[in-house]
C-alpha cells in the first residue's frame, strides 16, 4: 500500500487525575470532542487512564474491559486511529500495554519491552517480548513505551530488502520525570536522527499520587532531528501534517541506512 503524503497527527499533553479512570476517560473524552479539526492519528500518554501505577490487582482491565470499549467507541465516532498505554491483564499476567485502535474498531497492541526497574515496574509487569509495527494510511510505525526510548537497539529502523525501511514514525507514550525531562529532550531527537524518521513523543504533566513530577515537553521531530513542533509544561494538544515526499527524500539524498551493521536481536 502507498502511503498517503500527509498524516495529520494529534499530541495529548495533560495532567492525570491519579488512578481514577473514570474521571480521566470523561476528560480525554471531552479534550477529544474538542479538536479544531479531523486528523488521521491521536496520541495518549502512557497509562493515560490511571496514571503510572504499579497497582496492577485493583487498576487492571482484560481486552474487552472499559478502557478497550472507550477507546473503540472513540476511534469509530472521530474516524481515526488512537493510541496510548494502559494497564491490562492477559492470561494471567499483567502488561504495560500500548493499544492501538482503528477507525473501524480493529484492535492491536505492543506491550512495554523495557520496564522501569527503578520504580519496580519489572515486579508487577511482564515484559513484552515482541518488536511490532503499525500502519496508518499506508505508513509504517513503530511503537514504543516511555522507558523503551532509552534502548537504541530495540527501536533501530532496519533496511528491507526492497530498498525501504522498516518504519517511518517512531511514537513514544510516557511518564517520562520532570527530574529526568532533558534525556527525555535528547533521546527522542537521537532516535529521529540515527533512524531518519518522524518522532513523535507524548509525555503528561502534573503530579501524581507518588510525588512524581512531570514536565510534558511532547514533541514532534523529524528525520534531520529538527523539532517541528513542541509543547512545555502546560495542557496541550500538538496538531501536525507530516509529509511522506518529505521523508523519501531525504532518504534518497542522505542514505545512511545502506551502510547500517547488521546484527541479531535475542530474546
Amino acid at each position: 500500500m502507498m502511503a498517503d503524503e500527509i498524516l495529520k497527527v494529534a499530541l495529548v499533553q495533560t495532567d492525570l487525575h491519579w488512578q481514577d479512570k473514570i474521571a480521566n476517560l470523561a476528560m480525554l473524552e471531552e479534550k477529544l470532542w474538542q479538536l479544531p479539526s479531523s486528523v488521521d492519528l491521536i496520541v495518549l500518554p502512557e497509562m493515560f487512564a490511571t496514571g503510572f501505577s504499579m497497582d496492577v490487582n485493583s487498576l487492571s482491565e482484560p481486552m474487552n474491559h472499559t478502557i478497550c470499549k472507550w477507546m473503540v467507541q472513540l476511534a469509530k465516532q472521530l474516524n481515526t486511529t488512537i493510541t496510548g498505554s494502559a494497564i491490562i491483564q492477559d492470561s494471567g499476567k499483567f502488561y504495560n500495554r500500548m493499544l492501538w485502535v482503528c477507525p473501524d474498531g480493529a484492535m492491536q497492541w505492543y506491550d512495554k519491552r523495557h520496564l522501569f526497574r527503578m520504580a519496580e515496574e519489572d515486579q508487577s509487569y511482564t515484559m513484552g517480548s515482541e518488536r511490532k509495527i503499525f500502519e496508518v494510511k499506508g505508513w509504517k510505525i513503530l511503537p514504543q513505551v516511555c522507558y523503551d526510548l532509552r534502548f537504541p537497539v530495540w527501536s533501530r529502523n532496519n533496511a528491507l530488502k526492497d530498498g525501504g525501511m522498516e518504519y517511518d514514525l517512531s511514537i513514544y507514550v510516557a511518564s517520562w520525570p520532570a527530574a529526568r525531562v532533558k534525556a527525555w529532550d535528547i533521546l527522542l531527537q537521537a532516535r529521529s536522527v540515527e533512524n531518519l524518521c518522524y518522532t513523535i513523543g507524548v509525555n503528561r504533566i502534573g503530579t501524581d499520587g507518588n510525588g512524581i513530577e512531570y514536565s510534558g515537553h511532547s514533541a514532534i521531530f523529524d528525520f534531520k532531528g529538527e523539532c517541528m513542533s513542541s509543547a512545555e509544561e502546560n495542557e496541550e494538544i500538538l496538531i501536525l501534517k507530516l509529509r511522506y515526499s518529505d521523508l523519501t527524500t531525504f532518504r534518497e539524498k542522505f542514505p545512511a541506512w545502506k551502510d547500517a551493521d547488521k546484527f541479531e536481536l535475542k530474546f
